[in-house]
């Protein structure tokens, strides 16, 4: 017969540290290395190139950096790993560095990464906040802070998300149910928005399940603004049409321009149409702050609602978006849900508790984005938040008024567009009788030869014009690292630049 007796007990094992934990010892190595590195790359961002190295070039250096990922550890471990990284970091763009004047920047502030790195190494739950009462109360009074420098009232709430993207969705489905509720029909629900709006506003409204025929383009005026004339009658004729306007979507700094569409004007037609407005400040909505510019802003405390983007105005790294609803009831309509797993949060005494993010946002898991804003505001003060976006603003105006100078000593460029915040365009003016092939062509080459100096890097846009899209260079100045002098290196790039694109075409006469 088979012996049914238990086996013997099992002789306890000894307890040994996990290697995903290490020893105090090596944790205190690998936080000491990291920080080091860290230091390596902050103190080196002054004299690092504008722009590493891209392209097919970087794909190839990219793919001789990528280890196997095995059962074994990296031979060398953290070490290693970190060579690996130091060699990555040279393969991309350097929006850190103060030469980025291309796209939107983020800054990256060196004490957000403080932060961030005692928001994971604590690693508490800050989705509901009766799991973490303190840290909880820290963003609430980030958020609290930020609806009243917006001009909201108490009832107003806001979230932190991880970029514009999403702070636009979560506004747009808030606006879709208020104006709908639950399960109407939406096929009728129409949306609008300017030619010049980010990208971010049609996905948005497709994932809220506004179809893209739906959507309203706008058309702009002559400083690339959305035309409210033309926006009420788009709106009178769907209505005339039996369609359902219910959102419009404005823009305080679009990306292409920078420009502010009319935002008093657009709060009137709003509150006469009885439709949800939403200020996409995702670039320029930080310059509330700022004394010098806030009063290009005027309106948008009428905002229904305002997607701001702290890693752009703010200087936080990638990662930190922000979305600001004046009714904050509207916004936990759209978002609040409950379930059976959660239950034992509801036996808590939350007497006086902070507002809970998973209440107002899509968002139950998520990192702890609070504290990367709380820690440099409170350390650094708001005061120097305020001077440097208008120190942005002032660089931004010298630099257009650099270029007004050339203009003015016969040096053949132009400006399309007003610079209404940081946000500057310029291109070579084109020839009598030139193709506009030739004209962008001449602009590209504009661009490159400005570039390839690397103490700065610029991006460009395509603008509309008579004939077609003109290629546009920009200059966007939101780093707080971007001083004077990079503003000069600048200008002593353009002047080289059209020194050397003159005497090549010279030459080829």
């Amino acid at each position: 017969m088979t012996d049914a007796s238990p086996p013997p007990p099992c002789a306890p094992r000894r307890r040994l540290p996990s290697p995903l934990e290490g020893t105090a010892a090596e944790r205190a190595a690998w936080i000491d290395a990291a920080a080091t590195f860290a230091r390596e790359q902050i103190d080196g961002l002054d004299k690092a190139p504008a722009v590493g190295t891209l392209g097919a070039l970087a794909n190839r250096l990219a793919a001789e950096l990528s280890p196997p990922i095995d059962d074994a550890p990296l031979e060398g471990g953290l070490p290693a790993a970190l060579d690996l990284l130091a060699r990555a970091v040279p393969l991309s763009l350097n929006p850190a560095g103060p030469g980025y004047l291309a796209y939107i920047p983020g800054g990256g502030l060196p004490l957000a990464a403080v932060a961030d790195l005692i928001a994971d190494a604590c690693n508490r739950f800050t989705g509901m906040s009766t799991a973490a009462p303190g840290f909880a109360r820290l963003e609430a009074d980030v958020l609290r802070w930020l609806t009243r420098s917006f001009g909201y009232g108490p009832e107003a709430r806001g979230i932190l998300t991880s970029g514009g993207s999403i702070a636009n969705l979560a506004a747009i489905c808030t606006a879709r149910i208020d104006a709908f509720g639950e399960q109407s029909d939406l096929r009728r629900a129409i949306a609008y928005t300017s030619s010049q709006a980010h990208h971010s506003i049609s996905k948005a409204l497709r994932l809220a399940g506004i179809g893209r025929d739906n959507l309203r383009t706008v058309a702009v005026d002559a400083d690339f603004r959305l035309n409210i004339d033309a926006l009420e009658t788009t709106i009178a004729a769907d209505r005339r049409a039996g369609l359902k306007p219910f959102l419009i979507v404005a823009a305080a700094g679009t990306t292409n321009t920078g420009a502010i569409d009319p935002l008093p004007q657009i709060a009137d037609l709003c509150a006469r149409e009885k439709l949800w407005f939403h200020v996409d400040g995702a670039y320029g909505g930080a310059f509330i702050l700022s004394p010098r510019a806030r009063e290009r802003l005027a309106g948008i405390e009428r905002a229904d609602s305002i997607t701001f983007d702290p890693h752009k105005g703010l200087f936080l790294p990638y990662g930190t978006g922000c979305l600001l609803v004046a009714d904050g009831h509207k916004l936990a309509r759209a978002h609040q849900g409950n379930a059976h797993y959660l239950q034992d949060f509801t036996l808590i005494e939350r007497e006086h508790e902070p507002p809970s993010h998973c209440d107002y946002s899509p968002e139950l898991s998520r990192s702890f984005r609070g504290l990367r804003l709380w820690l440099p505001l409170v350390v650094h003060g708001v005061a120097a938040f305020r001077d440097a976006l208008d120190e942005k603003f002032e660089l931004a105006a010298a630099f257009e008024s650099a270029l007004r100078r050339r203009i003015g000593d016969g040096i053949a460029i132009e400006i399309p567009t007003p610079t209404s915040l940081s946000i500057v365009t310029f291109r070579l003016r084109r020839r009598e009788g030139e193709t506009l092939d030739s004209w962008n062509a001449r602009n590209i080459d504009l661009l490159a030869g400005i570039n390839a100096r690397s103490r700065v890097y610029l991006s460009s846009t395509m603008l509309p014009v008579d004939d077609g899209l003109a290629h546009t260079l920009r200059v966007c100045v939101l780093s707080f690292r971007t001083h004077q002098e990079r503003i000069d290196a600048a200008l002593a790039d353009l002047d080289a630049t059209l020194t050397d694109l003159d005497s090549r075409e010279s030459k080829g006469r």
